[in-house]
């Protein structure tokens, strides 16, 4: 890019993405002239899915804006909670996020996750395909324009990656209703019908169960029942902080 120079100020949260703008706040950018504001932000390194409202010169513009010289421009991110508007809120995870996966879906979140790596172009058809919220940390990824929609996983701790995600989106928690395995719908079974599944001490000890209707995976309160119920706790209370 070599044509007219914009100011580009970013919010705070944004920063991550923009190392040089944590000085003041903001950076220099030469663009072409041509281009849009979006395709500027991202060149800066920016994903479109963490960005919100774009103010240039004290007014809102869409992505679409082209700039001219001399402008100076604000980038907002998302305001939370983020509404995904058109289909029911669920997610889609990649490789990488296989723990996040496993407790969204423990709190009964609808959460796809693929445990290899298809490709980007693939989950990114598969988010469209199945209207998911594409969650990542590859900022590659998350510029597709195939998605349906996406949003950045900004730490690599499990347990603020859940609490970023709930936060954000605020989906309806519905805890120990999926199976942490599949993704299927848990329904009560009898010691009986999940007898094949379970070891002597704990066919012994143990009356009540639940089986994933998809993969038939049995479940019951065993030793690390306490660990999981601490999640879920913290999860809920989270969620009644929200209201």
């Amino acid at each position: 890019m070599n044509g007219p120079e914009i100011r580009v100020e970013f919010a705070p949260e944004l920063h991550v993405f923009v190392p040089r703008a944590r000085r003041d706040g903001a950076v220099r950018a030469t663009t072409d002239g041509v281009s849009s504001l979006g395709h500027v932000i991202e060149s800066l390194g920016v994903p479109l899915t963490e960005v919100g409202a774009l103010v240039v010169d004290g007014r809102e513009v869409p992505v679409s804006h082209v700039p001219a010289s001399g402008e100076a421009v604000t980038v907002r991110t998302v305001v939370r909670p983020q509404r995904v508007p058109g289909a029911p809120l669920r997610f889609l995870l990649d490789v990488h996020l296989g723990t996040l996966a496993r407790r969204l879906r423990l709190l009964g979140v609808d959460t796809a996750y693929e445990s290899t790596d298809i490709g980007d172009p693939a989950l990114a058809a598969r988010s469209a395909a199945e209207q998911r919220v594409m969650l990542s940390r590859d900022r590659g990824l998350l510029r597709r324009r195939e998605l349906w929609a996406g949003a950045f996983v900004y730490s690599t701790r499990p347990e603020e990656q859940l609490r970023d995600v709930l936060d954000r989106f605020r989906p309806d928690l519905l805890p120990w209703t999926r199976c942490t395995a599949c993704n299927g719908v848990l329904r009560k079974a009898t010691k009986d019908e999940v007898a094949d599944q379970l070891k002597h001490g704990t066919h012994a000890t143990y009356d009540v169960f639940a089986q994933c209707t998809a993969c038939g995976r049995a479940y019951w309160k065993g030793a690390h029942h306490e660990q999981l119920e601490a999640i879920v706790e913290r999860a809920l209370a989270d969620s009644r902080g929200h209201r």
